[in-house]
């Protein structure tokens, strides 16, 4: 059902790409940030200087964000110098977050711009593959049926080619003998296939369209102590065959140690809980030799050509960068803009080829950054809608040192031994805005500045992340364009491309259209400019239950530009009738860019109505417009905006809930209090200072959100008064929390021990075995039976308990195929005159996707002695 809304949604309003210019995408870094511009110092640009003259390149693979070794991916980038990227196999969309409500796509959108992030740190490129992440995974198998192994492969065999690594690094190990995660074992696996395949022609020929076969020089296996069991098992391991690297090392153009920059990485993935302390000194890492050519001593780049002798013509570049290293002077960087100049123009002259083209993209940004180049192409909206005009100011400012004689006419300036001569020439604003010449010198810290209204193509693509703009299966993306498949992000509409001469010689820089604007409370904030429908719809729920013969469903309606006038339809499920609200169309007149309205119509289910989607979409100037707007925004990744399809599942559903005002603390961030308020509840959302005895008492039940003892450090101060509720005729429903996070021992967070563990069941579809049948939880108000475990999503539960006192109940059981039968997944106990409830069912999943049986189960629970 899923997909047939997703066609009608493409029908509705396509959101086909174009295929994009071949050269503009294969140069593209992997790692993009197209918001705030780069403002390198002077140890900034002699490390780069430096890098220069290293060609040698290696790729880490792994699973997922938060997978990758950062201090490997730091000291392999900051302090040998060589080129690395991370291939992250998915997006992490299955995952769990800590600081908010995104799960699924949305999640995997906020761990993209975390993982760019952390890249933005340790210097890295980031690739991604078309897998999504469908949850945990307890082997490979199940994890390569559910990706398409043969399309994740071609991925992998696509990033191999498209960064040229001499080596490649895993995280995991490929050998299924080893228990592990099962997309970390698949990803190893699909690695270690690939790195066979890449330099054959015969190979996804498809893709040499674009990029050559290439063929790795060795790979390894990043093994550690998590690999043997722990530290003092991994010290007895026989290390004479593994390659030892200190990673410790210190950094003196960071000022740091590698230690230090790979913590700062790693804590960009705030939403994992993966903040990390800086460390210094010695720090050892193993790598196990996988195939390929093994090297003959501990260097792991032995026997590989990294200086530019290994380009056709190339050694007089790695001397002549050699001498601008020597010479570098970092009170005055721009005295090396000449001999960078004489660089660039040799790098030119040589066969076109992979190192070719990086080398003179990397020394373009180190003669901008010498210069003391800034260039900014900034919108006056963050936003703007196909059709649409927008004014975009220019700024360029060069800061280096002035030839003598410079009079600021362009053929007024004298040629001088010291300065350098800074020419505009022309801006154009791609595709096809704005193009025009200036021939402007530009006289030292002296800006230009200039501003044009440009219109957006009516043609125009939104910019909502690609990956997301077509159908998707459980495990698998769809992306058509080859040349977008790995991307970390949707290349941006609007680019500006500067023409400058400098010193005589030419040279362009691309930069993409911005928007900035002033915080009071933190200042300079930038977020990417974004083409984005003219109309957004969305329901003012996720999800609707009708338990009687009407059900009204309210949509909002958000214009994206000035002056909408707009048309709103409702398509309704098989079994559905509309009343007569419902079957009209109603007309809106939205003035103001951001205004809303909202609109109700009045469904009348009919008695055995399907359980599917309502899909609600918008008329604008005779187009159909079917999306809501997601913002995910957070201090440290720049603001994204999402497109999504506005449906919203709706069931017709026997639903008995006795709990009629609930009390509910948020842990980590989920949407089950907009659920309970689906089933007629009335919900307080309460804070440390609510849990009280007193306020609690008029409560019928208090739930306590996912990993709420995780991530609120205050809530283990209160369980006295939470016992106390329950003592007092209370019922307290406790969702699931890791172990591993715990602010408090496992054994205090009910009133009788238990003792969490990782256990889990992954498989949506696993039996449920009633142990209990007569309990009420299963009873009582609503009597449930198999079919209520039918539809759920994901997987059924996570971190069940595995021991208990005797005082608890455990009224079901399940496991995944092949397991042992997990009973702790619902434990629920009698405390003086009220209930205690802990639970590791996935209700934060399964309530908001609307399944109708965990709505079910939940109203028994909070319903438990009333």
């Amino acid at each position: 059902m899923k997909n047939k809304f997703f066609h009608l949604l493409q029908l509705l309003s396509p959101l086909f790409l174009r295929r994009f210019n071949l050269l503009l995408l294969l140069l593209l870094p992997a790692v993009t940030f197209s918001q705030k511009p780069a403002k390198p110092n002077a140890a900034d640009l002699h490390l780069a200087i430096k890098k220069l003259n290293v060609l040698g390149s290696a790729l880490y693979v792994a699973a997922h964000p938060d997978d990758e070794n950062t201090r490997m991916i730091s000291y392999l980038r900051n302090e040998k110098l060589y080129d690395v990227s991370y291939l992250s196999m998915t997006r992490g969309d299955g995952g769990q977050n800590l600081i908010g409500p995104e799960m699924r796509e949305l999640l995997g959108v906020l761990r993209t711009q975390e993982l760019l992030m952390a890249r933005s740190v340790d210097g890295g490129n980031q690739l991604f593959t078309r897998a999504n992440d469908f949850g945990y995974s307890k082997n490979p198998d199940e994890t390569l049926r559910f990706w398409d192994k043969e399309e994740v492969l071609a991925d992998v065999v696509w990033a191999f080619r498209k960064v040229q690594p001499d080596l490649v690094i895993n995280r995991f190990h490929h050998d299924i003998k080893y228990p592990n995660h099962g997309h970390h074992t698949a990803s190893a696996m699909l690695s270690v296939e690939a790195f066979d395949l890449a330099g054959r022609a015969d190979a996804y020929p498809e893709q040499l369209a674009y990029v050559q076969p290439w063929q790795p020089r060795r790979e390894f296996f990043n093994t550690s102590w998590w690999f043997y069991g722990g530290q003092e098992a991994f010290a007895k391991v026989d290390k004479s065959n593994l390659y030892a690297l200190d990673l410790g090392t210190y950094i003196p153009l960071k000022g740091k140690s590698n230690g230090e920059i790979a913590a700062e990485s790693r804590s960009m993935h705030r939403c994992q809980g993966f903040g990390s302390m800086g460390s210094r000194g010695e720090s050892l890492e193993w790598l196990d030799f996988v195939k390929g050519e093994r090297p003959p001593s501990q260097d792991i780049f032995e026997g590989i050509n990294t200086t530019w002798t290994r380009v056709e013509g190339g050694e007089p570049i790695g001397k002549l960068i050699s001498k601008i290293d020597r010479n570098f002077r970092s009170d005055n960087p721009a005295a090396s803009v000449p001999d960078l100049l004489s660089a660039m123009q040799m790098m030119k002259a040589l066969p076109d080829g992979f190192w070719k083209n990086k080398k003179l993209a990397e020394i373009k940004e180190v003669i901008r950054g010498c210069l003391g180049l800034y260039l900014e192409a900034t919108a006056s909206e963050p936003t703007a809608t196909p059709g649409e005009n927008v004014k975009i100011r220019l700024e360029a400012i060069h800061r280096a040192p002035a030839q003598a004689g410079q009079t600021g006419e362009a053929n007024g300036s004298k040629s001088a031994a010291a300065g350098s001569s800074v020419v505009l020439n022309s801006v154009s604003i791609r595709p096809a805005l704005f193009d025009t010449v200036y021939i402007q010198n530009l006289e030292s810290n002296k800006g230009f500045v200039t501003e044009r209204k440009v219109k957006i193509a009516e043609n125009a693509d939104f910019t909502a992340p690609y990956w997301l703009q077509t159908t998707s299966t459980n495990g698998m993306y769809a992306v058509e364009n080859q040349q977008l498949r790995g991307l970390p992000e949707t290349p941006r509409y609007a680019t500006v491309r500067w023409s400058f001469t400098v010193n005589g010689t030419p040279l362009e820089y691309d930069t993409d259209v911005a928007w900035k604007t002033n915080e009071p409370s933190y200042g300079e904030i930038w977020r990417p400019f974004e083409v984005l429908p003219p109309a957004f719809v969305e329901f003012t729920e996720s999800a609707y239950l009708a338990s009687g013969k009407n059900l009204s469903v309210t949509v909002r309606v958000k214009a994206g530009r000035e002056s909408v006038r707009c048309k709103l339809h409702l398509a309704a499920p098989t079994g559905w009738l509309h009343s007569q609200t419902a079957r009209q169309s109603p007309e809106l007149d939205l003035k103001k860019k951001g205004e809303e309205a909202l609109y109700t119509f009045e469904l009348e289910p009919k008695p055995g109505a399907d359980a599917s989607s309502l899909l609600a979409s918008v008329e604008v100037d005779g187009k159909m417009y079917s999306y809501r707007l997601v913002t995910v925004k957070y201090d440290h990744i720049p603001q994204q905006s999402v497109l999504r399809p506005a449906v919203a599942p709706a069931a017709l559903v026997d639903l008995q809930v006795k709990a009629k005002k609930v009390g509910y603390y948020m842990g980590a961030g989920d949407d089950i209090p907009a659920a309970l308020r689906q089933m007629g509840c009335i919900v307080d959302l309460l804070e440390d200072k609510d849990l009280e005895a007193e306020n609690l008492k008029k409560y019928d039940a208090i739930v306590l959100g996912i990993r709420a003892y995780d991530t609120k450090e205050g809530l283990m101060f209160r369980q006295k008064h939470l016992f106390d509720y329950v003592q007092n005729g209370g019922t307290l429903v406790t969702q699931y929390n890791n172990e591993l996070d715990l602010r408090l021992d496992d054994h205090k967070l009910a009133p009788y021990p238990l003792k969490i563990s990782r256990t889990r069941v992954t498989d949506e579809t696993a039996d449920v075995r009633f142990l209990l049948p007569e309990h009420p939880a299963l009873n009582t108000p609503n009597k449930l039976t198999s079919n209520d475990f039918s539809g759920w999503l994901q997987e059924r539960g996570l971190y069940f308990p595995s021991k208990w006192d005797a005082a608890f109940e455990a009224p079901i059981s399940m496991n995944d195929p092949g397991e042992t039968a997990a009973d702790g997944s619902l434990l629920v106990a009698r405390h003086g005159k009220g209930w205690f409830v802990y639970t590791g069912l996935s209700f934060f999943r399964e309530l908001p996707a609307g399944v109708p049986g965990a709505y079910r189960l939940f109203a028994n629970l909070i319903s438990l002695g009333r």
